[in-house]
């Protein structure tokens, strides 16, 4: 029975999409979280191992011996609440990105981000001064789930969305709300909605500047494009005008000697003329 179960499970997660994989392995640490979370109370250890080695630490040196938790971290719930609306949300905002972008990239937009919501968490109790040597970790897969939020929302801003007992509402507005909770909750969770805050920033950057694994000067060969285009036009229309002109003289060149091939006879054509009617045979 739990073979058959562990089999359904296995199919079920290869066969699923990026969106039910990333559901899937969050579900699955939560639940080996919790189990690891029930034996070291029995075993009456202070602390739970997932959270000691994968939970993301506001305290530096911590940090640097564990860097792996600046992305870790969004893997790991607090609660069974806490996974059950991020997931959901993952799943909802996760299809439609799905709609417009391949899995690769959604998959860029949660793990880059989780990082970069944990960066901001990081440089937040650290250069804040009523934060800092405040003791404080991080977890949950909201700042990724943020990104992949923001970036759809930039990609398609007038989007509508159906909400039940409200009706269609455009994307943006959504999204707006989600940031202006964080923002008015600022001092309410302060790492989490500063790491909300830093997935966001980068979902925006990532679609505006259309290249989630990059961040390009958004000025660099404007003005050379819009010079190259302009020039190549240009030239290209002078060529035309050029090639329209010749074409017309060789013609009349033509018609003058067949003119006069019709009243004097082929031999009555010099040998300039003769030649010139050869070559215009063979460029024909």
């Amino acid at each position: 029975m739990a073979n058959s179960i562990i089999a359904q499970l296995k199919q079920k997660y290869l066969t699923g999409s990026i969106v039910e994989k990333l559901i899937f392995i969050n579900v699955l640490i939560f639940v080996l979280t919790f189990f690891v979370g029930g034996l070291v109370q029995l075993l009456h250890y202070s602390d739970n191992f997932f959270w000691r080695w994968f939970a993301l630490s506001a305290y530096l040196p911590e940090f640097f011996n564990k860097p792996w938790t600046l992305v870790s971290f969004g893997f790991l719930h607090a609660d069974f609440f806490h996974l059950l609306f991020n997931m959901l949300y993952l799943n909802f905002i996760g299809r439609l990105f799905l709609d417009y972008f391949i899995p690769k990239k959604l998959l860029n937009f949660y793990l880059f981000g989780t990082l970069s919501g944990g960066l901001l968490f990081l440089l937040t109790y650290n250069l804040i001064p009523s934060l800092q040597n405040t003791p404080a970790i991080l977890l949950g897969a909201s700042a990724g789930v943020m990104a992949i939020m923001i970036g759809i929302t930039t990609h398609i801003p007038n989007y509508e969305l159906r909400i039940p007992l409200i009706g269609y509402v455009k994307i943006w507005i959504i999204a707006a709300i989600f940031i202006a909770i964080d923002l008015i909750s600022i001092t309410d969770n302060t790492g989490g909605r500063f790491a909300h805050l830093g997935g966001a920033l980068y979902g925006f950057l990532a679609i505006y500047y259309k290249d989630s694994l990059s961040f390009q000067n958004p000025f660099k060969g404007w003005f050379a494009k819009k010079n190259t285009l302009k020039t190549s036009y240009k030239n290209s229309t002078k060529n035309q005008k050029n090639h329209a002109k010749n074409n017309q003289e060789t013609q009349q060149k033509i018609d003058v000697i067949l003119d006069k091939i019709s009243k004097s006879g082929y031999e009555s054509l010099s040998k300039e003329e003769k030649e010139f009617l050869f070559q215009q045979g063979k460029n024909r």
